[in-house]
């Protein structure tokens, strides 16, 4: 047996696991990083993030990726430049954060990497018969694995779009896995470039559970002030509070078909994004439109999008918000005043709010290599019963 394979047996049969887990989202604000301590498996999980940082990306990687994140025709040369680019950048960006956190490499069991999402493509939003769904994401696991001396398990997202899923939100296992409750119903929502919730009715099933996009969240407000400042966001919404919502543009944009699918559904980028926002301006000539009205009504358009969704679920439940979108104030704000209650921070649930995804994906590669068909017992097998990841030894 190779050494690697043994080790590999070792990891799975240990109490305990140390697991680097990894997110680089659309916002390409930079590299979550978790190291989390994880036990058993499946709902007898118990984690502890142990360290988080988020390295920030360079201004020169942010526009390489830019240059073939959400694009239908792209340079293949420059694609396949930056699958190896960013699989060697994150390995080293692991090594520079492990070592300052004075923790040993051959202490950690595991990487968990999500990659970098490049295009999302669900066949639900191009009714186009006899398509499958797809979904690239790119930052290949080998060049983690070598760069840093650890095994790493990533492309988590291709198992579930094999099973006849759509490939996203992924969020359902771990959070079921880590934050289902007996006593309380529970709405989990992450507001990264795009909004997602997971709800947890309590006592549920697997089943019983709902995870689904459900529109926008900081994509097409990050493009905008991107366009017309200096900064990546429009921190703390300071140029949304200087404007006014404009209500028929609103109506306009909640008007998109992807609202009127039912849950679940998956949707990225590649259907709300600038361009799509500056040609309901130019449809409705409003080319005149200030920039601060054009963030305030895009920040009302998340707050609505969040609040319509949340509403259709099948019973009220307490609001748990993690993501980039948490740190807007006038966001929360807007989503707690349409919903005419608090919504609360994951921090209630002791889960770092900008750790979470990073943190689920530990989850994932825990169940990858400890885990059992049982964990997600459903009559579905597009969610249920499947592991998800692949393996690059160091």
């Amino acid at each position: 047996m190779f050494k690697h394979i043994e080790k590999l047996h070792q990891i799975a049969s240990s109490s305990e696991r140390l697991i680097i887990g990894l997110m680089s989202g659309t916002s390409l604000d930079g590299l979550d990083i978790a190291l989390c301590r994880v036990s058993g498996h499946g709902k007898s999980t118990q984690l502890i993030c142990e360290k988080f940082q988020t390295v920030k990306y360079t201004e020169s990687f942010k526009l390489s990726v830019q240059q073939v994140f959400s694009k239908q025709h792209v340079s293949l040369d420059a694609l396949c430049l930056l699958n190896a680019q960013i699989g060697r950048l994150h390995g080293e960006m692991i090594n520079q954060v492990l070592a300052a956190w004075d923790v040993p490499k051959q202490s950690v069991d595991l990487i968990a990497s999500h990659g970098q999402t490049i295009y999302h493509r669900p066949s639900s939003l191009h009714q186009t018969e006899g398509e499958v769904n797809s979904t690239l994401q790119i930052g290949d696991g080998d060049h983690i694995a070598v760069a840093t001396g650890i095994t790493t398990v990533s492309d988590f997202r291709q198992k579930h779009i094999a099973y006849g899923g759509e490939g996203a939100p992924l969020a359902i296992y771990g959070d079921y896995i880590l934050l289902s409750s007996e006593e309380e119903n529970r709405t989990l929502l992450n507001i990264g470039g795009i909004s997602n919730i997971t709800y947890l009715p309590q006592a549920a099933t697997f089943d019983e559970l709902i995870c689904s996009d459900i529109g926008p969240g900081n994509t097409i407000m990050n493009a905008l002030a991107r366009q017309h400042t200096p900064d990546d966001f429009d921190k703390d919404a300071g140029i949304a509070r200087q404007g006014k919502v404009h209500q028929a543009l609103l109506d306009n944009l909640l008007e998109h078909p992807f609202f009127a699918l039912p849950l679940p559904k998956t949707t990225g980028p590649e259907t709300f994004n600038l361009d799509w926002f500056n040609s309901k301006l130019q449809e409705m000539d409003l080319h005149h439109l200030s920039l601060a009205d054009q963030m305030a009504t895009l920040n009302m358009f998340t707050a609505q999008s969040i609040v319509n969704a949340t509403k259709a679920l099948p019973t009220q439940s307490t609001i748990y918000l993690s993501g980039g979108g948490a740190h807007n104030p006038l966001l929360r704000q807007n989503i707690s005043r349409l919903l005419k209650s608090p919504i609360h921070l994951s921090e209630q649930l002791n889960i770092d709010m900008d750790a979470k995804e990073a943190i689920l994906f530990a989850v994932l590669a825990n169940e990858c290599i400890a885990g059992d068909q049982h964990a997600f017992a459903s009559k579905n097998a597009k969610q249920g019963s499947l592991s998800m990841g692949k393996l690059s030894f160091p």
